[in-house]
Protein backbone atom coordinates (compact mmCIF):
# COMPACT_ATOMS: atom_id res chain seq x y z
CA UNK A 1 0.00 0.00 0.00
CA UNK A 2 0.81 3.65 -0.21
CA UNK A 3 -0.27 6.90 0.45
CA UNK A 4 -0.53 9.66 -2.41
CA UNK A 5 -1.25 13.33 -1.07
CA UNK A 6 -1.95 16.49 -3.41
CA UNK A 7 -1.57 19.76 -2.10
CA UNK A 8 -3.12 22.56 -3.51
CA UNK A 9 -3.31 26.42 -3.29
CA UNK A 10 -7.26 25.63 -1.77
CA UNK A 11 -7.42 22.06 -0.62
CA UNK A 12 -5.08 18.97 0.45
CA UNK A 13 -6.56 15.60 -0.79
CA UNK A 14 -4.72 12.29 0.62
CA UNK A 15 -5.52 8.61 -0.86
CA UNK A 16 -4.45 5.31 0.38
CA UNK A 17 -3.54 2.80 -2.75
CA UNK A 18 -3.36 -0.67 -3.54
CA UNK A 19 0.22 0.59 -5.06
CA UNK A 20 -2.05 1.12 -8.10
CA UNK A 21 -5.10 3.00 -9.07
CA UNK A 22 -7.39 1.16 -6.40
CA UNK A 23 -7.97 3.58 -3.68
CA UNK A 24 -8.49 1.88 -0.26
CA UNK A 25 -9.07 5.32 1.76
CA UNK A 26 -9.56 9.44 0.91
CA UNK A 27 -9.79 12.31 2.62
CA UNK A 28 -9.75 15.91 2.10
CA UNK A 29 -9.30 19.18 4.08
CA UNK A 30 -8.96 22.89 2.64
CA UNK A 31 -5.23 24.01 2.66
CA UNK A 32 -4.85 25.61 5.91
CA UNK A 33 -3.33 29.47 6.07
CA UNK A 34 -0.09 29.76 8.29
CA UNK A 35 2.88 29.03 6.21
CA UNK A 36 4.51 25.69 5.28
CA UNK A 37 4.95 24.01 8.61
CA UNK A 38 0.85 24.48 9.51
CA UNK A 39 0.67 23.07 5.81
CA UNK A 40 2.57 20.04 6.50
CA UNK A 41 1.07 19.29 9.49
CA UNK A 42 -2.34 19.68 8.11
CA UNK A 43 -0.67 17.18 4.71
CA UNK A 44 -0.13 14.62 7.61
CA UNK A 45 -3.58 14.95 9.43
CA UNK A 46 -5.56 14.14 5.98
CA UNK A 47 -3.38 11.08 5.23
CA UNK A 48 -3.89 9.78 8.84
CA UNK A 49 -7.70 10.39 7.96
CA UNK A 50 -7.47 8.31 5.09
CA UNK A 51 -5.42 5.50 6.50
CA UNK A 52 -8.26 5.40 9.09
CA UNK A 53 -10.67 4.97 6.03
CA UNK A 54 -9.04 2.42 4.57
CA UNK A 55 -8.15 1.06 8.43
CA UNK A 56 -4.68 0.50 8.14
CA UNK A 57 -1.76 2.33 9.91
CA UNK A 58 0.88 4.66 8.61
CA UNK A 59 3.30 1.34 9.34
CA UNK A 60 1.40 -0.30 6.96
CA UNK A 61 2.55 1.94 3.92
CA UNK A 62 5.55 1.22 1.80
CA UNK A 63 5.79 4.72 1.62
CA UNK A 64 4.55 8.67 0.87
CA UNK A 65 4.50 10.93 -2.26
CA UNK A 66 3.47 14.14 -2.47
CA UNK A 67 2.24 16.34 -5.61
CA UNK A 68 2.94 19.98 -4.19
CA UNK A 69 2.89 22.85 -6.30
CA UNK A 70 5.28 25.23 -7.47
CA UNK A 71 9.04 24.80 -7.99
CA UNK A 72 10.64 21.53 -6.15
CA UNK A 73 14.04 20.28 -5.41
CA UNK A 74 12.57 16.14 -5.60
CA UNK A 75 15.99 14.71 -4.21
CA UNK A 76 16.15 16.78 -0.87
CA UNK A 77 12.17 16.94 -1.07
CA UNK A 78 12.49 20.69 -0.63
CA UNK A 79 9.42 22.79 -2.22
CA UNK A 80 11.66 26.18 -3.37
CA UNK A 81 8.64 28.45 -4.38
CA UNK A 82 4.69 28.65 -4.07
CA UNK A 83 3.39 31.68 -5.41
CA UNK A 84 -0.51 30.34 -4.29
CA UNK A 85 -0.55 29.17 -0.89
CA UNK A 86 -0.53 32.32 1.62
CA UNK A 87 2.43 32.30 3.70
CA UNK A 88 4.76 29.90 2.03
CA UNK A 89 7.03 32.33 0.90
CA UNK A 90 10.52 30.55 1.21
CA UNK A 91 11.94 26.92 0.91
CA UNK A 92 10.73 24.53 3.02
CA UNK A 93 12.30 21.00 3.22
CA UNK A 94 8.63 19.18 3.23
CA UNK A 95 9.36 16.00 2.14
CA UNK A 96 12.13 15.55 5.36
CA UNK A 97 9.72 17.51 7.58
CA UNK A 98 6.71 15.36 6.32
CA UNK A 99 8.77 12.04 7.11
CA UNK A 100 9.64 12.25 10.22
CA UNK A 101 6.06 13.49 11.12
CA UNK A 102 4.40 10.17 9.80
CA UNK A 103 7.91 7.62 10.40
CA UNK A 104 7.46 7.07 6.56
CA UNK A 105 9.81 7.56 3.71
CA UNK A 106 8.37 10.91 1.94
CA UNK A 107 9.15 11.58 -1.62
CA UNK A 108 7.93 15.30 -3.26
CA UNK A 109 7.28 15.91 -7.17
CA UNK A 110 5.12 18.50 -9.16
CA UNK A 111 1.47 18.23 -8.52
CA UNK A 112 0.79 18.64 -12.09
CA UNK A 113 3.53 16.36 -13.40
CA UNK A 114 2.07 13.48 -11.07
CA UNK A 115 -1.22 13.71 -12.10
CA UNK A 116 -0.17 14.27 -15.50
CA UNK A 117 1.04 10.44 -15.17
CA UNK A 118 -1.69 9.23 -13.35
CA UNK A 119 -3.63 10.31 -16.22
CA UNK A 120 -1.40 8.84 -18.67
CA UNK A 121 -1.34 5.46 -16.76
CA UNK A 122 -4.94 5.04 -15.94
CA UNK A 123 -6.76 8.15 -17.31
CA UNK A 124 -7.52 10.20 -20.13
CA UNK A 125 -3.57 10.05 -21.50
CA UNK A 126 -3.91 6.35 -22.14
CA UNK A 127 -3.28 5.04 -25.70
CA UNK A 128 -1.29 8.10 -26.53
CA UNK A 129 2.05 8.42 -27.00
CA UNK A 130 2.45 12.11 -27.00
CA UNK A 131 -0.31 14.57 -25.00
CA UNK A 132 -0.34 17.88 -23.23
CA UNK A 133 -1.97 18.06 -19.50
CA UNK A 134 -3.32 20.88 -18.28
CA UNK A 135 -4.83 21.54 -15.03
CA UNK A 136 -6.74 24.55 -14.73
CA UNK A 137 -7.74 25.56 -10.95
CA UNK A 138 -6.02 28.07 -8.60
CA UNK A 139 -3.14 28.20 -10.56
CA UNK A 140 -2.65 26.62 -14.09
CA UNK A 141 -0.19 23.71 -14.17
CA UNK A 142 0.49 21.80 -17.30
CA UNK A 143 2.51 18.73 -17.97
CA UNK A 144 3.84 17.29 -21.33
CA UNK A 145 3.99 13.51 -22.22
CA UNK A 146 6.33 12.75 -25.60
CA UNK A 147 6.82 9.35 -26.63
CA UNK A 148 5.38 8.06 -23.96
CA UNK A 149 7.88 9.31 -21.44
CA UNK A 150 7.17 12.12 -19.27
CA UNK A 151 9.28 15.22 -20.33
CA UNK A 152 10.32 17.21 -17.02
CA UNK A 153 13.30 18.68 -18.82
CA UNK A 154 15.53 20.65 -15.97
CA UNK A 155 12.71 19.89 -13.28
CA UNK A 156 10.29 22.52 -14.57
CA UNK A 157 8.81 21.60 -18.22
CA UNK A 158 5.21 21.98 -18.99
CA UNK A 159 4.43 25.46 -16.39
CA UNK A 160 2.05 26.48 -19.02
CA UNK A 161 0.41 29.02 -17.13
CA UNK A 162 3.25 30.79 -16.99
CA UNK A 163 3.50 30.84 -21.17
CA UNK A 164 2.85 34.76 -21.61
CA UNK A 165 -0.79 35.29 -23.44
CA UNK A 166 -0.58 38.69 -23.44
CA UNK A 167 2.76 40.71 -23.44
CA UNK A 168 2.39 43.44 -20.88
CA UNK A 169 -1.03 42.46 -19.47
CA UNK A 170 -1.76 41.73 -16.06
CA UNK A 171 0.59 40.97 -13.39
CA UNK A 172 1.10 37.44 -12.10
CA UNK A 173 2.09 36.31 -8.98
CA UNK A 174 5.49 34.48 -10.72
CA UNK A 175 6.54 38.29 -11.40
CA UNK A 176 6.12 38.02 -15.03
CA UNK A 177 3.67 39.87 -16.67
CA UNK A 178 0.61 38.69 -19.16
CA UNK A 179 0.65 34.94 -18.27
CA UNK A 180 -2.04 32.94 -18.88
CA UNK A 181 -2.39 32.03 -15.31
CA UNK A 182 -2.59 35.45 -14.31
CA UNK A 183 -5.98 35.91 -16.49
CA UNK A 184 -7.32 32.11 -15.65
CA UNK A 185 -5.65 31.30 -12.51
CA UNK A 186 -8.76 31.03 -9.85
CA UNK A 187 -6.96 33.45 -7.84
CA UNK A 188 -6.48 36.16 -11.02
CA UNK A 189 -10.10 35.65 -11.38
CA UNK A 190 -11.56 36.41 -8.32
CA UNK A 191 -9.10 39.09 -7.63
CA UNK A 192 -10.65 40.79 -11.11
CA UNK A 193 -13.74 39.85 -9.74
CA UNK A 194 -13.36 41.63 -6.48
CA UNK A 195 -12.40 44.39 -8.56
CA UNK A 196 -15.28 44.81 -11.22
CA UNK A 197 -17.91 43.99 -8.49
CA UNK A 198 -17.55 47.55 -6.91
CA UNK A 199 -18.53 48.96 -10.62
CA UNK A 200 -20.87 46.37 -11.45
CA UNK A 201 -23.47 43.68 -10.27
CA UNK A 202 -22.21 39.86 -9.83
CA UNK A 203 -23.75 36.68 -7.79
CA UNK A 204 -20.35 35.81 -7.17
CA UNK A 205 -20.00 36.54 -3.71
CA UNK A 206 -23.62 36.47 -2.70
CA UNK A 207 -22.88 32.70 -3.77
CA UNK A 208 -19.64 32.30 -2.30
CA UNK A 209 -21.30 33.59 1.51
CA UNK A 210 -24.87 31.07 0.61
CA UNK A 211 -22.10 28.22 0.42
CA UNK A 212 -19.75 29.15 3.28
CA UNK A 213 -16.83 29.71 1.49
CA UNK A 214 -14.41 32.51 1.67
CA UNK A 215 -13.02 31.79 -1.91
CA UNK A 216 -14.70 31.71 -5.51
CA UNK A 217 -14.41 28.10 -5.70
CA UNK A 218 -14.93 26.14 -8.87
CA UNK A 219 -18.12 25.11 -7.47
CA UNK A 220 -18.88 28.97 -7.05
CA UNK A 221 -18.05 29.78 -10.55
CA UNK A 222 -20.40 27.13 -12.01
CA UNK A 223 -23.34 28.16 -10.24
CA UNK A 224 -22.63 31.70 -11.35
CA UNK A 225 -22.75 30.99 -14.82
CA UNK A 226 -25.47 28.71 -14.95
CA UNK A 227 -27.40 31.62 -13.05
CA UNK A 228 -26.26 33.99 -16.42
CA UNK A 229 -23.74 35.98 -13.89
CA UNK A 230 -22.48 38.68 -16.72
CA UNK A 231 -19.17 39.18 -14.62
CA UNK A 232 -18.75 35.63 -14.29
CA UNK A 233 -19.29 34.94 -17.92
CA UNK A 234 -16.97 37.61 -18.82
CA UNK A 235 -13.91 36.50 -16.70
CA UNK A 236 -14.12 32.81 -17.87
CA UNK A 237 -14.36 33.46 -21.29
CA UNK A 238 -11.42 35.97 -21.33
CA UNK A 239 -9.88 32.66 -19.02
CA UNK A 240 -10.80 30.71 -22.13
CA UNK A 241 -8.91 33.37 -24.67
CA UNK A 242 -5.73 32.76 -22.67
CA UNK A 243 -5.70 29.36 -22.03
CA UNK A 244 -6.37 29.26 -25.66
CA UNK A 245 -3.26 31.06 -26.66
CA UNK A 246 -0.68 28.88 -23.98
CA UNK A 247 -2.61 25.44 -25.69
CA UNK A 248 -2.09 26.34 -29.27
CA UNK A 249 1.00 27.49 -28.98
CA UNK A 250 2.34 24.83 -26.77
CA UNK A 251 0.44 22.58 -29.50
CA UNK A 252 2.24 24.16 -32.45
CA UNK A 253 5.27 23.62 -30.25
CA UNK A 254 5.32 20.23 -29.90
CA UNK A 255 2.27 18.51 -31.89
CA UNK A 256 1.07 16.60 -29.53
CA UNK A 257 -1.91 13.96 -30.17
CA UNK A 258 -3.97 15.11 -27.65
CA UNK A 259 -4.54 17.83 -24.75
CA UNK A 260 -6.21 16.31 -21.66
CA UNK A 261 -8.21 19.07 -19.58
CA UNK A 262 -8.17 18.69 -15.60
CA UNK A 263 -8.21 20.78 -12.14
CA UNK A 264 -10.62 22.05 -10.06
CA UNK A 265 -11.75 24.55 -12.85
CA UNK A 266 -11.16 22.28 -15.86
CA UNK A 267 -13.48 19.11 -14.62
CA UNK A 268 -15.98 21.43 -13.02
CA UNK A 269 -16.69 23.29 -16.43
CA UNK A 270 -17.47 20.45 -18.10
CA UNK A 271 -17.82 19.24 -21.84
CA UNK A 272 -19.09 22.04 -22.87
CA UNK A 273 -15.88 24.25 -21.68
CA UNK A 274 -14.12 21.97 -23.30
CA UNK A 275 -15.52 22.26 -26.76
CA UNK A 276 -14.67 25.94 -26.13
CA UNK A 277 -11.34 25.23 -24.97
CA UNK A 278 -10.73 23.53 -28.10
CA UNK A 279 -11.93 26.07 -30.25
CA UNK A 280 -10.03 28.37 -29.07
CA UNK A 281 -7.00 26.85 -28.89
CA UNK A 282 -7.36 25.48 -32.89
CA UNK A 283 -7.42 28.91 -33.78
CA UNK A 284 -4.12 28.86 -32.78
CA UNK A 285 -2.75 25.94 -33.93
CA UNK A 286 -1.36 26.32 -37.71
CA UNK A 287 -1.00 23.38 -38.92
CA UNK A 288 -4.24 20.50 -39.86
CA UNK A 289 -4.70 17.34 -37.71
CA UNK A 290 -5.94 19.26 -34.60
CA UNK A 291 -5.15 17.08 -31.23
CA UNK A 292 -7.48 15.14 -29.91
CA UNK A 293 -9.08 17.07 -26.48
CA UNK A 294 -10.33 15.05 -23.25
CA UNK A 295 -11.70 15.75 -19.56
CA UNK A 296 -9.21 14.15 -17.02
CA UNK A 297 -10.84 11.27 -16.38
CA UNK A 298 -9.51 10.42 -12.72
CA UNK A 299 -11.50 13.40 -10.95
CA UNK A 300 -10.04 15.16 -7.40
CA UNK A 301 -8.17 11.86 -6.75
CA UNK A 302 -6.25 12.37 -9.69
CA UNK A 303 -2.96 14.32 -8.47
CA UNK A 304 -3.27 12.07 -5.02
CA UNK A 305 -3.26 8.64 -6.89
CA UNK A 306 -0.50 9.91 -9.19
CA UNK A 307 1.36 11.44 -5.87
CA UNK A 308 1.13 7.74 -4.48
CA UNK A 309 3.02 6.38 -7.74
CA UNK A 310 6.10 8.05 -6.70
Amino acid sequence: MKGGLDLGGTKIQAVVTDGEAGVLGSARRETPHGGPEAVMLDLAETLRAALDEAGVEAMGLEGVGVGAPGSIDAPSGTVLQVPNIDGWDAPYPLGPALAEELGRPVLIGNDVTVAVDAERRFGAGRGFSSFLGVFWGTGVGGGIVVDGRHLVGRGSAGEIGHVCSKPGGRRCHCGLEGCVEAYAGRWALEDRARELAKERKTILFELMEKRGRDRLTSGVWVRALQAGDKVAEELIERAVQALGVGIGSAVTLLDVEAVVIGGGLGERMGPDWLARIEAESNQHIFFDGKPVYRLAELGDLGGAIGASLL
